[in-house]
């Protein structure tokens, strides 16, 4: 069993049979990506808080550990702790001579120990050399592959061990005053694979991966429990002659089929380049390979050729996460160095990065495509974070533009700035305001009246406030509050957000919008409704809370978000002073003064206009 992925021997060599094997090989980056998805997070050092709490992606204890406050309760989020791990997909294979192959992959917890010159452990040790070694908890990369044909699946399956050995390593240091010792427990787990017919042609894959090890301790803390878990556990799937469906995009005929798959603490998605676009909206998605993690993905999920290495975090932007890493202090960066030898790559890839490469994370620009119609509001935009995938595609009616076309992008009018199919996993590391999508003016630009006065464009990035929806019929639109009467109303001439001028007219401090019969504004006191559906988890803990409004922000789509504070949080002055505001639609609050005028601008408002961007 290798403990590592490393250069391999194609197993094809025919260069029409090689395709599938790329597929399958190609999804190495990104399952590299899932395996060390949040193995060590900024700043790097073992003292950080959200380092002492780890291993939270497809976790696999042993049985008696998981289930002694009862059975575990199975989701597709690989999230929760659980003893198994079942993924189930469909699979097309016309010939009978079909081969599946697959590869599970995890981490073995590995528990660095400093020794003192007298054998007693200790937390940290500075040796004579000038070098700090620090105790720590460690990961060994593991994997099995197995290649079977398919008729050995529909005839009872195969069962391998997918577990690890047990061992002990001794380092000295400089001098043999001291040592350092690594210990890992032997895992024991095992992987079954079966099939189904289901049609002819048509099969149902059933990959289940189980620890099957007994705990040291049925009663320990998690930490030391670890030391007897699978981390990060996934499945890489392909094979010869075989074809899988997309679960979250099955073709129609196959809808039906695809629902009935049961998938536990796992999620399995195709692999591989994203399909070319076609005129048509094709009848699902088919692919080579596939790839089952703990982490829920959209289909073709790649690495972006702009990052050069891995951060660990997925949730984040390349460009910002290496700024940090480069204001880190040097007494923080020695730390961190003696923390992890991952640690210290990162550092050293940092503070060695050539200018060209850093600028390559500010932004990039997939592909251009104009906006369907002013009617649509959606747009396949990123949010600038590391984790994109290639879900979002153009529409149809919406044809890539010529190459010239294409060359002058920031001249043209009302076009969709599209992040590429697959964009990427880590480092996507866009800039928002090259993603977003330029759209129509809305019908009240058109007219004279007070409508007219509401602006589509925006103050703040999009990535400030949460993905646009349909207004509420109660909400009516933003109008400045108390304009002056020489300020000219909206026209269809009006520059588009990105262009001079773009957001001219706008004030969060004094614009309003209307909820019901009250106008809302800077000052309002609201009551919280997010929507049960839809809404950002952290948006539900607020519900029927109050708040005060701070501001109106309008969005480049057209949509108006209400900057507020909780009343009750203790940090709601502080958290007003320098900016940092909750985010809800006009028709996720109520009003809670009916009658009278938002609060008038003054000092505290103004700071919206000069608060530093984040």
């Amino acid at each position: 069993m290798p403990d590592q992925v490393g250069v391999r021997e194609p197993l094809l060599t025919d260069d029409a049979d090689a395709a599938p094997e790329r597929a399958f090989e190609q999804l190495g980056a990104v399952a590299d990506a899932v395996l060390y998805e949040g193995y060590l997070l900024y700043p790097y050092r073992r003292s950080s808080p959200k380092n002492r709490v780890r291993w939270q992606f497809g976790v696999l204890l042993p049985r008696d550990w998981v289930e002694r406050f009862g059975p575990v309760a199975p989701g597709i989020s690989g999230s929760a702790d659980s003893w198994y791990q079942q993924t189930e997909c469909l699979l097309r294979a016309p010939k009978d001579d079909a081969v599946v192959r697959l590869r599970v992959r995890h981490l073995q917890m590995q528990h660095k120990q400093v020794e003192d010159a007298d054998g007693s452990p200790v937390e940290s040790l500075r040796t004579a050399d000038g070098a700090t070694h620090l105790s720590f908890d460690e990961a060994i990369p593991r994997e099995t592959e197995l290649t079977v044909p398919l008729a050995e699946l529909l005839d009872g399956g195969r069962t391998v061990d997918v577990g690890a050995p047990g061992g002990d390593e001794y380092e000295p240091l400089p001098g043999n005053a001291a040592r350092i010792v690594r210990r890992h427990r032997e895992l024991r787990a095992a992987t079954t694979v079966s099939a189904e017919p289901l049609t002819p042609g048509l099969f149902r894959l059933r990959v289940r991966t189980e620890n099957t090890g007994e705990p040291a301790d049925a009663g320990a803390c998690r930490n030391e429990a670890l030391r007897d878990a699978l981390i990060a556990t996934h499945t890489v799937l392909g094979g010869e002659g075989v074809e899988f469906v997309s679960l979250i995009d099955p073709p129609e005929a196959l809808a039906e089929r695809a629902r009935g798959c049961r998938n536990a603490f796992t999620f399995p998605v195709l692999g591989g380049a994203p399909p070319e676009s076609t005129d048509g909206e094709g009848d699902g998605e088919t692919g080579p390979a596939m790839l089952s993690a703990p982490i829920i993905l959209s289909d073709h999920p790649q690495v972006a050729p702009e990052s050069p290495g891995d951060l660990h975090d997925a949730a984040e932007i390349d460009e910002i996460l290496t700024l940090r890493t480069m204001l880190l202090t040097d007494a923080e960066k020695a730390e961190a160095r003696a923390t992890d030898p991952r640690a210290a790559r990162i550092l050293d890839r940092v503070d060695s990065m050539p200018r060209e490469v850093f600028e390559r994370l500010h932004g990039a620009i997939r592909s251009l495509t104009p906006a369907a119609s002013s009617g649509s509001r959606t747009s396949g935009r990123s949010t600038g974070t590391r984790v994109s995938t290639g879900a979002d595609r153009p529409e149809a009616s919406a044809p890539e533009p010529p190459a010239e076309a294409r060359s002058a992008a920031p001249q043209a009018h009302r076009e969709t700035l599209a992040p590429e199919p697959g964009a990427a996993i880590r480092a996507a590391a866009t800039a928002p305001h090259q993603e977003l999508s330029v759209p129509e003016p809305p019908a009240a630009a058109h007219s004279t009246g007070p409508e007219a006065q509401h602006r589509p464009a925006a103050r703040e990035s999009a990535t400030t406030a949460r993905a646009a929806a349909p207004a509420s019929a109660a909400v009516a639109p933003v109008a400045p509050h108390e304009p002056p009467a020489s300020k000219p109303t909206a026209t269809a001439q009006r520059p588009a957000w990105w262009q001079e001028g773009g957001d001219e007219g706008l004030s969060p401090a004094t614009d309003t919008v209307l909820v019901g019969d009250v106008r809302i504004g800077a000052g309002s006191p609201v009551l919280l409704r997010p929507r049960t559906r839809g809404a950002d988890a952290q948006d539900m803990f607020l519900d029927g809370r109050s708040a005060t409004v701070a501001g109106v922000f309008h969005d480049v789509d057209g949509s108006v978000r209400l900057a507020v504070t909780v009343d009750d949080d203790p940090a709601a002055e502080l958290h007003g002073w320098y900016g940092r505001f909750h985010y809800f639609r006009p028709d996720e609050v109520a009003p809670l003064a009916t009658t009278g005028t938002p609060a008038a601008p003054g000092r505290a408002h103004d700071r919206l206009r000069r608060r530093p961007q984040r």
